[in-house]
């Protein structure tokens, strides 16, 4: 398993568990969130543009997102082993993934579905309000963000059910053992 997207609703633990698990594979943590919040820092084109859409709880125009996702994947050997983390998030976005994949001759191997419960979610997603002073994490916005993913991304884990890829995983508790439990279910893969 050297080629993975990790899925969930925004504030179930993506980026930190596709940074360690990342690190496991030997491979790369590609996060379009963090791409978008080091745009917004140094007050680019793109950074401003993103601002408006993560404020308001939105995502990110497909066009934008899809060439800095064609950009990464194609560096160096980044293609070999990899973790995707917020990227695809719709059916379309999915189609683009498949052809930059296609053209750069890899294949998915596998999607993990953190699965958490929305409550949780929440309260987790303002405790990182309070400690890192990010200004997309309002209760309002929260709660609208997971919405936004219920409706436009959830279909997404039918599409890689139906090609045997998505291993859902409990996203609660601590980050090892979570971590465990992913790597449990991407065995099952093998």
């Amino acid at each position: 398993m050297s080629r993975l997207l990790i899925m969930g609703p925004p504030g179930a633990g993506k980026g930190t568990q596709a940074s360690t698990l990342a690190e496991r594979i030997g491979g790369v943590h590609i996060s379009t969130g963090d791409i978008f919040r080091e745009n917004v820092s140094q007050q680019t084109e793109l950074g401003r543009t993103a601002q408006r859409y993560m404020d308001a709880g939105e995502y990110v125009p497909d066009e934008v997102t899809n060439a800095m996702v064609r950009d990464r994947l194609a560096q160096g050997t980044t293609r070999e082993a990899f973790v995707l983390d917020g990227y695809p998030r719709t059916l379309d976005q999915v189609e683009t993934l498949d052809g930059i994949l296609d053209e750069l001759g890899v294949k998915l191997d596998g999607v993990v579905s953190l699965v958490v419960d929305t409550d949780e979610v929440v309260a987790r997603l303002l405790k990182r309000a309070e400690t890192s002073g990010r200004s997309d994490d309002t209760e309002d916005v929260v709660r609208h963000r997971q919405e936004v993913y219920r409706v436009e991304t959830a279909p997404l884990l039918e599409v890689y059910s139906q090609r045997g890829l998505v291993r859902e995983v409990d996203g609660l508790g601590e980050i090892d053992d979570v971590a465990e439990r992913i790597d449990e279910a991407l065995a099952s893969l093998a």
